[in-house]
């Protein structure tokens, strides 16, 4: 195994380290919100969004592994920053939001929108991370084929479910519309 790619897998697991501390700060912040009455929306799509990001980084090492696909310097250290600086970026949104940050579509009915950090400028910051990082993330290693279907597969999620559905759970959430959680 090359020192590239020793490196690369050791970066891919430390983004999974990276995700299980996520899954933990989640299910905290997560027990905190139903606590106080929180709704969940788009449970239905859960699932198949933690089976796409966990694809996204086993797909990584095996395509790196099994394609063989070397590090090409002028794109593997641009698309590293770009995937470092997300996960900095990242950190900003769940820290923006606090305790009402997790995983998954809760809401507290009756609490304002977050109007600081990134949410100052951007409704959905933490999807231009996920974008980012999910094109960033492979091409650090030249995984193309890997960029491309999480970036398909990501936009389905995103644009089809998730962010409709994060929509609707504000609005239901500011009283703005009579929704129920689904």
């Amino acid at each position: 195994m090359s020192l590239s790619v020793l490196l690369y897998v050791i970066l891919i697991l430390l983004t999974g380290g990276e995700r299980i501390v996520e899954l933990v700060v989640s299910t905290r912040n997560a027990a905190w919100a139903f606590a106080r009455g929180g709704l969940e929306f788009g449970r239905s799509h859960f699932g198949p969004m933690v089976a796409l990001h966990t694809g996204l980084l086993l797909a990584c090492l095996v395509e790196t592994l099994l394609a063989n696909r070397p590090f090409i310097a002028w794109l593997g250290w641009p698309m590293l920053v770009i995937a470092l600086a997300s996960q900095v970026l990242r950190w900003w949104c769940i820290g923006s939001l606090g305790r009402r940050w997790n995983t998954r579509v809760i809401v507290v009915p009756g609490l304002p929108l977050v109007l600081r950090g990134p949410y100052r400028w951007l409704r959905h910051p933490n999807y231009i991370v996920v974008i980012a990082e999910g094109i960033a993330l492979p091409l650090v290693h030249s995984n193309w084929v890997t960029a491309i279907a999480f970036t398909v597969l990501n936009a389905v999620l995103l644009f089809g479910f998730r962010i409709p559905v994060e929509e609707r759970a504000l609005e239901a959430a500011l009283g703005e519309e009579p929704v129920a959680p689904r």
